[in-house]
């Protein structure tokens, strides 16, 4: 597998066409090729921001399905459920956001499908595929890891279930989140700072089962865990969520 940063302007809340950035910076795609692109510069173009003087909790409350209190926290950080994503502040962030609070995509998965559609058209193509990305911590680690807010053109999960292992042992549980992997991968060469690479282009990457549309309602809704059939249930079901106004 190889992915190539794509070195881009500094993008401004002057930016209001995602496209025109693409039509910039993204010379060329191949068959079997995947674009990453940052969430935040598709918000951006969106006009998915807010100014500093907004009061913040609220914002985060706004935008979580569910949260939790920036007072059970020691670091003062308000713990959220986004699209069924467990994260911290709903996504809202101020780096690189030219002053302002930058909020997610308002429909990501219809903003990932209108990159693949345009892609498509662009250059003459029948897969390719197209991860939108953030970055959050990880329980019990330091430092964030870059994962898929929004996919398409390809099955976001890679099922071992029924294989066996190197010893013949039947597989009952495993599969492998491609989309979360991808995303983990090209964010980790895009940066966190002022790299200015808020795209990066795909190649060869394994495990990918290419699709010439854009994922199905049912194949999202199987990506997602309800929180009480969570591995993690007992941790996640033994705080008090407060309801947010975001589904």
């Amino acid at each position: 597998m190889h992915i190539e940063p794509i070195k881009t302007r500094r993008i401004t809340l002057a930016d209001r066409n995602l496209f025109a950035i693409l039509d910039e910076f993204v010379p060329a795609m191949g068959e079997g090729e995947i674009l990453a692109v940052a969430s935040k510069i598709v918000a951006i173009c969106e006009g998915r921001t807010a100014p500093p003087d907004v009061d913040k909790a609220k914002l985060i409350e706004a935008e979580s399905a569910w949260f939790l209190p920036q007072t059970v926290s020691r670091y003062g950080v308000y713990l959220t459920i986004k699209a069924n994503m467990l994260m911290p502040y709903a996504g809202v962030d101020e780096s690189n956001g030219d002053g302002q609070y930058v909020l997610w995509p308002s429909d990501p998965q219809a903003s990932a499908n209108a990159v693949r559609a345009y892609l498509q058209r662009r250059f003459q193509l029948r897969q390719v595929g197209v991860i939108l990305t953030d970055s959050r911590p990880l329980p019990l680690r330091w430092g964030v890891t870059g994962f898929c807010v929004a996919h398409s053109g390809f099955q976001a999960l890679y099922d071992y279930r029924g294989q066996c292992d190197l010893f013949g042992r039947p597989l009952r549980m495993t599969q492998i989140n491609v989309a979360d992997a991808l995303a983990a991968a090209a964010v980790l060469v895009m940066g966190e700072g002022d790299e200015q690479t808020p795209l990066a282009r795909i190649v060869d990457a394994p495990f990918v089962a290419f699709q010439e549309r854009d994922p199905t309602p049912e194949e999202l809704a199987a990506l997602t865990i309800a929180l009480e059939d969570d591995l993690y249930a007992p941790l996640l079901t033994g705080v008090e969520w407060r309801r947010g106004q975001a589904e």
